[in-house]
């Protein structure tokens, strides 16, 4: 009898001690769905650039709660079976209780409802698609939605660059593009303007000449490209090369188009959730200190990440412990200033806050880059 006491008396001794050093007593783990690699890689390496400074930072100043922040992250390489499996490795071997990610709307919708399911806090740092938070009440987003982006260029073609016919040219199978052209319609419309031409293509084509051939035809004022970096480069090529020199317009998802282009683009405009040239503090200090680790300018993809993580470090600490049923009602609280503006969630857990238009220029090196051309309220 004696050795079985001693025996159990081990045994919980043990397990007190492996217990105690586990990560789990000394450390909040936080899940990452980025695409590290693919045709939209731009994105999940800048955001999880701005995730990782945003864990060194709050590290450095003695973590959450007294507790260090350690991310784990999968590359679902902007595939939404692959962001699935990403988030199921998170969240069964990992243990994972909140998530940041995906990237874009259809990766972040294909994990949802999976999150919602398992009570699992994520927050999508830049999926723009309305249905995105309609899964439930475990789900954010940092980034404004759709029809405000589409509404915002519709408005900004009108008002100040003053044009009255737009031509529109976007993928008729991705729902970022199909969302921003339906609200740059309605806005493009209401304030004057007429869609003189509506042309659509497919994922992954790479030929655009028969539909701006029609553009053409129709003397547009402006263009409104509402697709992702490395598509707007080609179209923005084969506009220019048919000898269209109309304004481009477009949203969020040109972030990453100074890597990929040239002077094809020079005087275009985008919707953005920042503008790195800005004045604020806040802004300055997160520039300058993202500058430093990466030696780079970060993109509204970096500056989202870094806010993902710094509206979870402040849900946290206002709930007090990382019970996520806590933390979903204290995230719902939020109401605070961060790099990309003062920011609160509404009903359906979108942001509201502005967006600011950028111009792509060249800088005093002749490198391509983008600077401030005006802000837009919600």
């Amino acid at each position: 009898m004696k050795k079985i006491v001693c025996f159990v008396a081990a045994v919980l001794l043990a397990v007190s001690f492996f217990a105690g050093c586990s990560s789990d007593s000394d450390s909040i783990k936080i899940g990452g769905v980025f695409p590290l690699s693919g045709s939209v890689a731009v994105y999940g390496v800048e955001c999880k650039r701005g995730v990782d400074l945003a864990i060194e930072e709050i590290n450095a100043a003695g973590g959450i709660n007294g507790k260090q922040v350690t991310l784990i992250s999968e590359d679902d390489e902007g595939n939404p079976d692959k962001s699935v499996s990403a988030f199921t490795k998170l969240t069964t071997r990992n243990n994972i209780k909140i998530v940041i990610g995906s990237l874009t709307s259809g990766c972040t919708q294909a994990i949802t409802t999976h999150a919602q399911a398992g009570k699992v806090i994520q927050i999508a740092p830049a999926a723009t698609a309305p249905a995105i938070t309609n899964a439930g009440n475990y789900i954010f987003r940092a980034c404004f939605i759709d029809p405000f982006q589409g509404t915002v260029g519709g408005k900004f073609a009108a008002e100040t660059l003053n044009a009255k016919r737009a031509a529109i040219l976007y993928d008729v199978q991705n729902d970022y593009s199909v969302g921003l052209q339906e609200n740059f319609v309605a806005s493009f419309k209401a304030n004057g303007g007429q869609i003189v031409a509506l042309e659509s293509y497919s994922t992954n084509d790479v030929d655009f000449n028969a539909q701006i051939t029609k553009i053409k035809n129709a003397n547009p004022d402006v263009v409104y490209l509402p697709d992702y970096y490395g598509t707007v480069a080609l179209l923005a090529r084969q506009l220019r090369a048919q000898g269209i020199d109309a304004p481009l317009v477009g949203a969020d998802g040109w972030d990453g188009l100074t890597e990929k282009a040239g002077n094809e683009v020079l005087g275009g405009f985008y919707s953005n959730h920042y503008a790195a040239d800005s004045t604020n503090e806040a802004v300055k200090k997160f520039v300058a200190s993202f500058k430093v680790k990466y030696n780079a300018n970060p993109t509204a993809f970096a500056v989202l990440g870094y806010d993902s993580m710094y509206m979870l470090r402040d849900a946290i600490v206002k709930a007090g412990s990382l019970d996520t049923e806590a933390i979903r009602v204290a995230l719902e609280q939020t109401d605070g200033d961060y790099v990309t503006g003062h920011l609160t969630f509404d009903a359906a857990h979108n942001p509201v806050k502005s967006a600011v238009m950028l111009e792509l220029v060249r800088d005093s090196d002749g490198k391509l880059t983008t600077v401030y051309k005006t802000t837009v309220n919600p």
